[in-house]
C-alpha cells in the first residue's frame, strides 16, 4: 500500500528529518574549492577556462589546450542562530548551530586529441547539517543532522565542429545519514519523564550523469546548457528507537513489529543551467547564469515499513522547485592578474508555514570576489571568497499539526555562510 502522509502524533516518531552536508545556507551548492566561485558561479555552463569543467559542463574541456589539473581547497564557516517567539516545551534557542566544514576537491583533464578529451572530477554539490544540542526549545524537530555527499565525476567531450562540443558524465555519490531528534514522552508536562530518542545514521551510494552543450558562434562569446540528472539514495534499517514510554512502544510495536526495520529513500534533485560568457575587450569579460532545480522531488522521501504488513509512506515537506540567477564579471588587471567578481540569488524551496529547523532554507543571495595569479605558463594559484545571505528563515511550526512537537515559531537573526578557497591550476 502506498499513502500520502503529514506529520502527526505517532509518526513523529518514525519520520522527523532528512538532514543533508554542513551547509545551512542551502541544499544545492555551488561553493567549490575552484576559481569561479570568485564569480558566485555565473557563467559557470560557459566559462570552461581550467579542469574543473569536468563536473560544470564536460563540454567545456575541448576548449582547454592541454592536459590540465585543478585542485584546491575551501573551508566552510556556516552561522545559523534561532530566535524564538513562541515554544510549548522550554529549552533554549539552540545557540549557533553551524560549525566550519573544510572542503577539497580536484579535477583533471587529458586530451586524446586536440578534439576529444577525457575527464575525472571529485568532489560535492549536495547537503546540509545543523548541531543545536541536545536541549534547545525545537529539540522534538531535530537536535543534530547532517547528510555529507561525495561525488566522483569521469566525463568526456568532444568537438564535433568550430563552434559546437558536447560532452557527457558519470556520478557515482555517495551519502551519508545522521541525524538525532528527541522523541516527547511527556507531552502533558506532568512529572518528569525523560525524553526517548530517534536516530538515523546510514549510509548509500548511488549514481546519476550529466550532460552538456558549448556554443561558440563568433570569438569571444559562448553559450552553455548543462543537465545533471537525480540521485537516488536508498538508506536501509535507517531509523532507530529508544527509551520510549509505554505508550510510544506500543505503538511503534505495533507498526514496524519486533524488527523495527525502516527503510528510507531521498531525492538529490535534476537541475538545469544555462549559462553565457562574452568577451567585452581583451581585459573585460561578463557572464550570467540562469538554473532550474526540482527541489520538489527531494522534499518527498519515501518510508518504508517492514511489519506484518509491508507500507510505503511519503512524507511531503511541500518543497517547490527552485529557479538560480547570477551575473559576474573578470577583469584582467594586469597580464598575470586576473579579477573575478559575481552574485546571485537562489529562490527558497520552502513556504514560512513549512519551513523545519533541521532545513531552515530561505532565499540565498552570493556575494562573490576571486584573484587569479599566473605564476608562468605553466602554474595559476588563485583565492576566492563567498559570503552567502540566508535569509531570516522564519518558521511557523504549530503544536496544533505537531502535538508531539509543540509550537516553534521564530527566526534565524544569523543565517548566512562564508567561504574561503585557494586554487591551483596546472597545465602540462
Amino acid at each position: 500500500m502506498r499513502f500520502k502522509v503529514s506529520f502527526s502524533t505517532f509518526l513523529i516518531a518514525l519520520f522527523v528529518l532528512f538532514p543533508l552536508q554542513g551547509f545551512a545556507a542551502g541544499l544545492w551548492l555551488y561553493e567549490a574549492p575552484a576559481p569561479d566561485m570568485g564569480l558566485a558561479a555565473a557563467g559557470r555552463a560557459a566559462l570552461a577556462q581550467d579542469a574543473s569543467t569536468v563536473a560544470f559542463n564536460p563540454a567545456g574541456m575541448t576548449r582547454l589546450e592541454r592536459n590540465q589539473l585543478q585542485g584546491g581547497l575551501l573551508g566552510l564557516l556556516v552561522q545559523a542562530e534561532f530566535d524564538s517567539d513562541s515554544t510549548t516545551f522550554g529549552g533554549g534557542d539552540g545557540g549557533d548551530a553551524g560549525d566550519f566544514v573544510p572542503v577539497a576537491g580536484a579535477s583533471y583533464v587529458h586530451g586524446l586529441s586536440p578534439d576529444l578529451k577525457l575527464g575525472l572530477s571529485l568532489g560535492s554539490y549536495f547537503g546540509l547539517g545543523l548541531d543545536y544540542g541536545d536541549n534547545w526549545a525545537g529539540r522534538y524537530y531535530v537536535q543534530e543532522g547532517e547528510l555529507v555527499t561525495l561525488g566522483i565525476n569521469p566525463g568526456i567531450g568532444y568537438r564535433c565542429t568550430d563552434w559546437l562540443s558536447v560532452g557527457a558524465g558519470f556520478s557515482i555519490v555517495y551519502g551519508k545519514l545522521k541525524q538525532d531528534v528527541a522523541i516527547n514522552n511527556n507531552p502533558l508536562g506532568i512529572g518528569s519523564t525523560p525524553d526517548g530518542q530517534l536516530k538515523i545514521d546510514e549510509d548509500d551510494v548511488s549514481y546519476g550523469y550529466n550532460l552538456g552543450i558549448l556554443l561558440e558562434p563568433v570569438d569571444g562569446t559562448r553559450f552553455g546548457l548543462t543537465y545533471r540528472s537525480e540521485v537516488e539514495l536508498d538508506f536501509d534499517d535507517a531509523i532507530t528507537v529508544k527509551n520510549l514510554s509505554p505508550a510510544l512502544e506500543t505503538i511503534i510495536n505495533a507498526i514496524l513489529g519486533p524488527s523495527r526495520k525502516v527503510d528510507m529513500e531521498l531525492t538529490i534533485p535534476q537541475a538545469v543551467m544555462f549559462s553565457v560568457y562574452h568577451q567585452l575587450t581583451e581585459r573585460w569579460a561578463i557572464m550570467g547564469n540562469i538554473g532550474w532545480q526540482e527541489q520538489s522531488e527531494f522534499g518527498k522521501t519515501s518510508i518504508s515499513l517492514a511489519s506484518t504488513v509491508s507500507t510505503s509512506l511519503t512524507a511531503d515537506r511541500n518543497f517547490h522547485d527552485t529557479w538560480h540567477f547570477a551575473l559576474g564579471t573578470q577583469y584582467r588587471l594586469a597580464p598575470a592578474w586576473l579579477l573575478s567578481v559575481g552574485i546571485a540569488y537562489d529562490e527558497s524551496p520552502v513556504d514560512d508555514k513549512d519551513r523545519t529547523p533541521d532545513m531552515p532554507l530561505d532565499r540565498q543571495i552570493r556575494y562573490a570576489t576571486g584573484l587569479q595569479y599566473d605564476l608562468n605558463a605553466d602554474a595559476t594559484i588563485g583565492i576566492a571568497y563567498t559570503y552567502i545571505d540566508a535569509g531570516s528563515a522564519e518558521i511557523r511550526q504549530t503544536a496544533a499539526d505537531n502535538p508531539l512537537r509543540g509550537d516553534l515559531i521564530g527566526d534565524y537573526q544569523t543565517n548566512d555562510l562564508h567561504a574561503l578557497n585557494v586554487n591551483l591550476v596546472y597545465r602540462f
